[in-house]
């Protein structure tokens, strides 16, 4: 994602590329809500920067969702790459106040870290 500083926008350029390329519609079929996530670089609610995975549509965007998003959640950098890549429990990032959520619980439910792509092995 352009212009942005934080280390998860990466990987939130290869999640839309990844559902750009139509690779995993059964991702969009399966899921179909739309998430706000924002992200700050080291407090949450401090110099966030906020993005859209809408797994309604199958796309990812930089910038606050135009209308009420399913759900939304707020987070450090560091803990957003964690709980992405399966180091970090979401259920125990939330407990430990590492996690915000606002919104529907049966939809954050849905976002796991099998939503993104794998990387791949070289």
């Amino acid at each position: 994602m352009e212009g942005s500083n934080l280390k998860s926008a990466a990987l939130l350029e290869q999640l839309r590329v990844h559902l750009a390329s139509g690779d995993d519609k059964e991702l969009v079929e399966k899921i179909g809500f739309v998430y706000q996530l924002n992200i700050s670089p080291k407090r949450i609610g401090v110099d966030e920067e906020v993005f859209v995975v809408d797994l309604k549509k199958g796309v990812v965007s930089k910038g606050p969702y135009e209308g009420n998003p399913d759900a939304t959640f707020s987070f450090t950098d560091d803990d957003f790459l964690a709980i992405s890549s399966g180091k970090l429990n979401p259920q125990m990032a939330f407990i430990m106040g590492k996690l915000k959520i606002k919104g529907s619980i049966s939809a954050a439910q849905k976002f796991t870290p099998d939503i993104f792509p794998k990387p791949s092995k070289l």
